[in-house]
């Protein structure tokens, strides 16, 4: 295994197409793209690395699998009254949909669909109280407290989110919002600004790979059922309107970020971690795909 991450690294070095940074938020336009990090965990409490695994990252929208489960585990199929299940064909901070589904998201992983994710387990709590549930979920099933946000990401993003806002002022408009929008949007830009790198991300992925249990702590997080669950969204919906051209590639269950990570789970096998900062004209990571394709070709571990 040390040997397949190590030559997938070797080959993605070599590439000179890298994408394109997200220079829309401005802390995230002034990263590198000549960086690539992949790390897989094993439910034995293995994890083969290579490459800049050891280097910090924004995980952006990949928080939304961990803010759609803390949904889970405080309300259950309740949260669905608030967001569908269905891919959304669209870019993931389109509006057009929600003025034809009258401001209900499709999916809980795009824009929209996260924001009125937090909207709902906000529950009357303050933002601080609520963010610090969600931090403490992503330090649990990592099994790492030093995890941590990046203040200046988080700041970046409430300069610049107005797309956001506007999401969130629709929805809104629509009676779907329960909470101020400022406050919701606070803690939903924290989130995205998660920052860890590519060992954190890849051990906090393991709870998806042997049905709702951390194998390598001993720990159940969430139902079978619900894990399950999670993962088929994952394949679904977890690259916006890549997720078909991912599922085609991959075959994995798996979640992108605009700050270039990606977290994908073989089910019963592995959960895995790869992070290239340039992005494809969708928004996903355009290495970090051709990396989880380069692994899959070497493992049969695709689903399908």
């Amino acid at each position: 295994m040390q040997d397949i991450v190590n030559e997938i690294a070797e080959q993605i070095k070599a590439e000179t197409d890298r994408g394109k940074v997200a220079d829309y938020i401005p802390q995230l336009a002034a990263i590198d793209p000549n960086q690539f990090g992949i790390s897989i965990a094993l439910p034995t409490g293995e994890v083969f690395s290579a490459g800049d695994a050891k280097t910090l990252f924004s995980i952006q929208s990949i928080s939304k699998v961990f803010s759609l489960t803390v949904a889970l585990g405080k309300m259950g199929d309740a949260i669905w009254a608030n967001v569908g299940r269905e891919p959304s064909g669209d870019p993931f901070n389109s509006i057009i949909q929600l003025e034809h589904e009258h401001g209900i998201p499709r999916n809980p992983f795009i824009n929209a669909g996260a924001i009125a994710v937090v909207d709902a387990i906000m529950m009357g709590h303050e933002p601080k109280e609520t963010l610090a549930e969600i931090l403490r979920f992503v330090r649990f099933i990592a099994n790492d407290d030093t995890i941590a946000i990046d203040e200046k990401v988080a700041l970046s993003e409430l300069a610049t989110g107005h797309r956001n806002s506007s999401l969130a002022h629709f929805m809104a408009s629509c009676g779907r919002m329960k909470h101020s929008i400022e406050k919701v949007l606070g803690v939903y830009y924290h989130q995205c600004s998660i920052s860890m790198d590519c060992v954190q991300l890849a051990k906090s992925g393991l709870f998806l790979v042997s049905g709702g249990v951390n194998e390598s702590t001993g720990q159940r997080v969430i139902s079978e059922q619900r894990a399950r669950r999670i993962n088929s969204l994952m394949m679904m919906c977890g690259h916006y309107d890549g997720s078909g051209e991912f599922a085609y590639r991959v075959g994995l269950p798996g979640k992108s970020g605009v700050g270039g990570g990606i977290l994908a789970i073989a089910p019963g096998i592995a959960s895995i971690a790869v992070w290239s900062p340039g992005l494809d004209r969708i928004g996903n990571s355009k290495l970090g795909t051709k990396a989880l394709d380069m692994l899959v070709k070497r493992t049969s571990w695709s689903v399908f």
